[in-house]
């Protein structure tokens, strides 16, 4: 596999949240724990933020549009960051956007007219192999780049027309894999800082090894925790965050 050259994103770190004391006050800033993360703006987006897991990820949509090939495949499970990402290169890159579904019966000619890029998110469901072949073959004619995003790696996609099967074998395949410890920690704070939330470590602490290490689980907890702490009017503390959690497993 093709290695994605080395770049240093912007160091930028966000200011801490100012809200008052019941609980939504800050009592804790990113500084103060043991991280080592980058804080990327996305176009106006929630910060994107960079650790190994997705580092490489990272550095092709850095290094675009020097890339050995026309098309770059990001991979890894729900809510990992790969539409994220596929949106800050669709807004660098002036590409269009579609579904995998949307491709099914499409005329490639329509569906691209004049653009030089394409993103195809959720690749690996009900793709249509034909417009796809036709779509990738017309990007490269004109030094264009395509961008998919997939559950799984092309090389475990269902395809069976040869021509598409051997250009995706040719592409660059990068994995964005479950989140490691720092930005799992990372990423807490920063979905509490969303909703004026700052609890203090030990809670991170707590929280930390008893769940599920995926972005979508940490999202969830941390809106259920919201919801329980408004719903009770109370600070969200460590009992209120166990039984939050308690119930989740219930």
């Amino acid at each position: 596999m093709t290695r994605a050259p080395q770049k240093t994103a912007p160091d930028e770190t966000p200011a801490a949240p100012e809200k008052g004391g019941d609980g939504h006050m800050p009592e804790l800033s990113p500084q103060q724990l043991p991280l080592e993360l980058e804080l990327r703006p996305a176009l106006g987006r929630a910060d994107f933020m960079v650790a190994d897991c997705n580092r490489e990820a990272v550095s092709w949509i850095d290094h675009w549009p020097e890339w050995p090939v026309p098309a770059l495949c990001l991979y890894g499970p729900r809510g990992s960051g790969k539409s994220h990402l596929a949106e800050v290169w669709r807004a660098r890159s002036a590409a269009l956007s579609v579904s995998g579904r949307d491709l099914v019966g499409a005329n490639p000619d329509v569906l691209l007219g004049d653009a030089t890029g394409l993103v195809i998110e959720d690749a690996d469901l009900g793709l249509d192999e034909t417009v796809c072949f036709h779509l990738y073959n017309m990007l490269k004619e004109r030094g264009g780049h395509l961008l998919m995003t997939a559950q799984q790696p092309p090389s475990r996609w269902k395809v069976d027309l040869p021509d598409l099967k051997s250009r995706l074998g040719a592409a660059l395949v990068c994995e964005i894999s479950p989140p490691d410890d720092d930005l799992m920690v990372g990423l807490l704070i920063k979905l509490f800082a969303d909703r004026q939330m700052a609890p203090g470590p030990q809670i991170i602490a707590y929280i930390l090894p008893r769940i599920e290490r995926s972005f979508v689980a940490l999202t969830e907890l941390v809106a259920a925790i919201d919801r329980q702490a408004l719903a009770q009017k109370r600070a969200v503390t460590l009992p209120l965050v166990r039984a939050v959690m308690d119930g989740q497993q219930d």
